[in-house]
């Protein structure tokens, strides 16, 4: 099996990536939400420019994908329209935010801290931080990003708010939202100038700690934060419905539905969802989950061939296919190659696929070495079955 080509970037709206299909392009929704109009018109945009399809990533962000660079120009036109493009693709790189999308709609602690931190982040003395560097807001009454990847946390407890580096299990306490947002810049900074970013100009906060970096007293605490919450499923949550979305793979009809769907906004959330705020039912559109329980939400894949050229095997055919064996406390992750993109850790199956054969990782990532090597679509059948 080819070793994978790490790329060491994510694409954006200016700065797309080339893959099997055309281009894909990246649109990271100001506050993690778009409105009725947005939505329609990325609805819109995936007809007419893509492959009829948005993609959800484990950042809530949103991908277009079967792009021609010639639509590119007509895409960056439309963005700008609709209010979902940044000022140049160094600011679009470090905008890197995942908000809680169960916090109340409208003008609030949490859109606040982020606006902040949007604004700062522009700054061009922040163009050294990693690409993949991230924050996470996350100040409501029980953590609900805690399994979610971020570099630099702004959680909350019951006596104020919280600023943590990602690694560290303490964080200081803040007293308002304001303050957050400075010591968050702050902490950015202190990455950056202690070593944080090597010299391929990646790095993340919990590897920095991890080697021996110490935070300075003013950006450490000893407070913890909030409870962990579940992991949120299909359903009514938090004032609103949760729909899921299969592989992360939404129908560009299904968004303009969700549009129609009477909430003011709508959430895009890290865990391949969309939560509609304010709305109790809807008609659940052609490719989203409603049911908690179907399999499809225990199963990981990620494009496969022959949309990503460095996979080995169509994964998401296969993904289905296997969901219908998958054990109800199991986890499924089928990834096209080593990389891992839909699953960047272990699952109790991980699945990869070669000339001959397909290798099985129990309760590993897909760099892991196999635990069985060469199976057949029967075996893994049997394996899972059992």
């Amino acid at each position: 099996m080819t070793a994978p080509l790490i790329r060491g970037w994510c694409p954006g709206a200016r700065r797309p990536m080339m893959a099997g299909d055309g281009l894909v392009l990246r649109v990271r929704p100001p506050l993690g939400e778009l409105t009725p109009a947005q939505a329609t018109g990325l609805a819109d945009l995936a007809q007419l420019h893509g492959n009829g399809l948005i993609e959800m990533t484990s950042r809530a962000n949103l991908q277009l994908r079967g792009l021609s660079d010639d639509a590119h120009a007509l895409l960056i036109e439309a963005l700008a329209g609709l209010d979902l493009l940044d000022a140049d693709v160094q600011v679009e790189a470090r905008r890197n935010i995942v908000l809680d999308p169960f916090r109340p709609v409208g003008p609030g602690v949490q859109n606040r801290i982020a606006a902040g931190l949007m604004q700062g982040l522009a700054l061009p003395e922040f163009a050294a931080l990693p690409s993949k560097f991230g924050f996470v807001v996350d100040a409501g009454p029980q953590r609900q990003l805690a399994r979610i990847s971020g570099d630099i946390r702004i959680e909350s407890r019951r006596d104020g708010l919280i600023l943590r580096a990602d690694g560290s299990p303490m964080g200081r306490l803040v007293p308002d939202a304001e303050t957050a947002v400075r010591l968050a810049l702050d902490l950015a900074r202190w990455f950056t100038a202690s070593g944080g970013v090597g010299s391929d100009g990646r790095g993340r906060m919990a590897r920095h700690l991890g080697q021996g970096a110490i935070l300075p007293a003013d950006l450490d605490g000893t407070h913890s934060p909030h409870a962990t919450a579940a992991t949120p499923v299909p359903g009514r949550q938090a004032g609103g419905l949760c729909l899921g979305v299969a592989f992360g793979l939404l129908p560009a009809q299904a968004l303009r539905q969700l549009a129609a769907s009477g909430a003011p906004v709508l959430r895009i959330t890290p865990w391949r969802m969309i939560f509609l705020p304010g709305v109790a039912a809807t008609s659940v559109p052609e490719g989203m989950i409603q049911d908690p329980a179907d399999p499809i939400l225990r199963v990981q894949a990620c494009t496969g061939a022959p949309g990503c050229p460095q996979a080995n095997i169509a994964t998401r055919d296969l993904a289905r296919e296997l969901a219908a064996s998958l054990p109800s406390w199991a986890r499924l992750h089928v990834s096209g190659c080593a990389k891992g993109c839909a699953q960047p850790g272990p699952a109790d199956f991980t699945l990869l696929g070669g000339s001959g054969g397909f290798d099985l990782i129990r309760n590993g990532a897909a760099w892991d070495p196999p635990t069985h090597r060469a199976l057949s679509l029967a075996q893994i059948h049997e394996i899972l079955g059992g």
